[in-house]
């Protein structure tokens, strides 16, 4: 049987997982390689070049790191300048360490056949799943 016939869901979440866990437990500084052309990536757009951009997720450089199977998501600063940055799974195309290039490259075409809604299990809606969700945030009222 196919991955298709057997419905299985994509490994690259759960490859990016684990390596990322063995780049910082080895003391290096896992960079993350992404497609910044695909839909709802949001990084800083000065800094991509030939459609992809590099970014260092090095865990004392970002905050509210969360890897999921849908995203990677965190906020971090470029240019001295706070940014929110979204990267949906399927524009990760690897992860490795900056120290010695090893880490994991992705198949780009990978997601070519996956319709991201379907793939998308936080979601109710098509519409919530096409926007990011915004995390909570706590606010004091007097």
């Amino acid at each position: 049987m196919s991955e298709q016939e057997l419905n299985l869901s994509p490994t690259r979440p759960y490859l990016a997982r684990a390596i990322y866990e063995w780049i910082c437990d080895n003391q290096l500084t896992p960079y993350l390689l992404v497609d910044a052309t695909q839909p709802h990536t949001m990084v800083p757009e000065q800094f991509i070049k030939d459609g992809q951009i590099v970014l260092n997720i090095v865990p004392h450089a970002v905050h509210q790191f969360q890897m999921s199977n849908e995203s990677i998501s965190f906020s971090a600063r470029f240019g001295g300048v706070a940014r929110d940055i979204y990267v949906p799974i399927q524009a990760v195309l690897g992860l490795y360490a900056r120290e010695n290039g090893q880490g994991l490259f992705f198949d780009p075409e990978e997601y070519a056949n996956i319709n991201p809604i379907e793939n998308t299990l936080e979601s109710d809606t098509p519409e919530e799943a096409k926007t990011p969700k915004k995390k909570p945030s706590l606010r004091i009222l007097d």
